[in-house]
Parts: C-alpha cells; sequence; structure tokens
C-alpha cells in the first residue's frame, strides 16, 4: 500500500500550501489529462488538477487567487513535488 507524502511549501508572497502525493498511478492519470490533443500540456487544466487532487490546504479553486504569480508558483511546486523534480524532503502523511 502506498503511503500518501504530505509537504508544506511557501510562496514568494509567503503564503503556505500542503501539498499531498495522490499516489503513482493518479500522477500518471494526471500527466495524461492535462495534455490537449496534440500532446501539450495546457495551463489551465493543470492548474485544475493540482489544486483538485495535490494541493489539499487551503482548499482553492483557480478563480480564488487573486494574483497570477501566486496560482502559478503553487502549481508549479505542486507539479514538481508530485512529478519528484523537486530537492526539498518531505513528511510521511500522518493516518487521519
Amino acid at each position: 500500500m502506498a503511503t500518501f507524502q504530505q509537504k508544506k511549501v511557501k510562496t514568494k508572497s509567503g503564503k503556505e500550501y500542503t501539498l499531498q502525493h495522490p499516489g503513482v498511478r493518479n500522477v500518471t492519470k494526471i500527466t495524461d489529462r492535462v495534455k490537449n490533443k496534440h500532446g501539450i500540456p495546457s495551463d489551465e487544466r493543470l492548474a485544475e488538477e493540482m489544486l483538485q487532487h495535490v494541493i489539499v490546504e487551503p482548499k482553492m479553486r483557480l478563480d480564488d487567487f487573486e494574483s497570477y504569480m501566486e496560482m502559478t508558483e503553487i502549481v508549479g511546486k505542486a507539479f514538481a513535488f508530485i512529478t519528484g523534480q523537486d530537492n526539498e524532503p518531505v513528511d510521511d502523511a500522518e493516518d487521519n
């Protein structure tokens, strides 16, 4: 059984978010869903997937952001986290 790791991250603006890895199978599904018919990732789809499946605290929607830069920064951090492209350590999720 997979352990869903969590990680707390801060953006440049100082806002704190909690990310949770959705599992390898779900990551592959997400990376498939964010692509358009030509195989090019869609920024909007990527943001929606990260907000729905990876960014667990605070729970937000795309329309909740006041700053495009804030949204792209946290979405980028979330995607790097689930794809193993970040270098920061993660915390094991506690049993909830």
